[in-house]
């Protein structure tokens, strides 16, 4: 199993058990199928050298640019600025891709300008996969769309004790404790698993009104044209035992709910690894906590009247995690994570590394998030990233945006080595995790697909899998 996760260009992937290298999409056609045109500009890139190749290549390219674009003209185009900043949206990215294909022959990604983003990156992909069809690179054979051959000797054989030392000792998770839609701790979720159940919702009354902010029309300005999420059955972020945690109700009630569930989750977390809570103190145990939403904190700084002493720590998303350490007298590193939907994800993995390194001999690692104002969701929808109709549908035809939900998670996570010898419960066993930016992509929020692809390797290598 590899999963992964890619937002605002930050990919994480933890690779758990083994799993099949990831596919390329692009496969050069037949060449019989090849029209008059693309044939004619194959015969041109047999008969040229590698430079006139690719000059021939990016002239074509720069020619459908401007075509698709509707430009008198491409040759003024920087050929490493985003088509995206020229105004390229989604269609215009279909049909330059379908007249590529067309001139070239070959059998391209729906992808393709996500992937390669501007001028530069088409014409050295272009180029890969004209010449391992020509064969020009026959004496050098590799998949399109893998690295090239000298960084899989790279990663493979140069980097490979760097892999083997990284991955020499997998991390177990020992225990874990979670608060999600439709299920108040773990057991319950597993049941909401094994039935099939549906957690989403729509919007409940005590967030906000619904009829109020709903509008199916997306261009509606100030309106959302969902009705759905993923919310805590009603109390779970407002019941709280404030004198278990050696808080005053007073303290308790000017923190952020984030905060408060991620108390009750260390806690439990820790009680289901079979390590007594009160005896880590001045342990070297690491917090590693994923937290973006800053949704109370806006609520509660909206009226300059109310904000107290505890307005400040209740609110701050270093304190989120501090607060966690300095509760249970934990004296290993601390750490908030905020990489939007990965944070969870890179806080485990920023976990897994300190105790690799001897940072900490335990961690805990995990994720909070709450659904407290609208205001957000209107965001949202005016980028058209929500589905109107409430469901995530991964890898369909029929995918129209994702839902977004609250809750929190939290794992213990040690040494693989030391929890056989302490004689601890292993729930599951991770071997590689690895993370890495999109960098200059098509947009901001568009995703890589060759990022993607290569921060999954690189989490496959640091577990030694094929």
């Amino acid at each position: 199993l590899c999963q992964a996760v890619a937002t605002d260009h930050v990919n994480t992937a933890a690779s758990l058990s083994r799993a099949p290298a990831a596919a390329h999409p692009a496969a050069a056609a037949h060449p019989a199928a090849r029209p008059a045109a693309a044939a004619d500009l194959m015969s041109r890139l047999r008969a040229a050298d590698p430079e006139q190749q690719h000059s021939l290549l990016e002239r074509q390219i720069r020619a459908e640019v401007a075509r698709a674009l509707r430009l008198p003209a491409a040759d003024s185009v920087q050929a490493d600025r985003p088509l995206q900043e020229l105004g390229l949206d989604s269609l215009m990215a279909v049909e330059l891709r379908n007249a590529l294909s067309r001139a070239t022959g070959l059998r391209l990604s729906t992808t393709l300008v996500f992937d390669y983003p501007h001028i530069a990156a088409l014409t050295a992909h272009l180029l890969e996969l004209s010449r391992a069809e020509i064969g020009a690179a026959q004496d050098q054979p590799h998949t399109a769309g893998d690295p090239a051959p000298g960084r899989i000797a790279a990663g493979a054989d140069a980097g490979a004790d760097a892999g083997a030392d990284a991955g020499a000792d997998a991390i177990a998770i020992i225990g874990y404790a979670c608060r999600l839609p439709g299920a108040a701790d773990a057991g319950a979720f597993w049941e909401l698993l094994r039935e099939g159940r549906d957690a989403i919702s729509e919007v409940p009354p005590d967030r906000w009104d619904i009829d109020r902010w709903y509008d199916p029309d997306p261009e509606a300005a100030g309106k959302m044209y969902t009705r759905h999420g993923g919310f805590l059955a009603p109390g779970l972020l407002e019941s709280f035992e404030p004198e278990f945690f050696g808080l005053t109700p007073r303290e308790a009630i000017r923190m952020d709910p984030q905060q408060r569930l991620l108390l009750e989750l260390a806690w439990e977390s820790l009680e289901h690894a079979g390590q007594a809570p009160g005896s880590a103190q001045r342990s070297r145990t690491g917090v590693y906590i994923g937290i973006c939403s800053n949704e109370y904190s806006r609520r509660a700084l909206a009226s300059p009247g109310a904000i107290e002493p505890h307005s400040m720590t209740g609110l701050a998303h270093s304190v989120a995690a501090g607060r966690i350490s300095y509760w249970l007298g934990l004296q290993g590193p601390n750490l908030a994570v905020d990489t939007a939907c990965s944070s969870s994800l890179v806080a485990v993995h920023l976990a897994m590394q300190a105790l690799r390194a001897g940072e900490c001999t335990l961690a805990l690692a995990g994720g909070v998030n709450a659904l407290l104002l609208p205001e957000t969701t209107v965001g949202f929808c005016r980028l058209r990233a929500l589905s109107p109709g409430g469901r995530c549908r991964s890898f369909s035809e029929e995918a129209d945006g994702y839902v977004r939900a609250e809750g929190g998670a939290t794992v213990v996570l040690k040494r693989l080595s030391d929890a056989l010898r302490d004689g601890d419960t292993i729930r599951a066993v991770l071997r590689g995790t690895a993370v890495n930016q999109d960098g200059r992509s098509a947009g901001l929020t568009a995703p890589n697909g060759p990022a993607q692809q290569a921060v999954l390797r690189e989490a496959l290598r640091q577990a030694r899998l094929e």
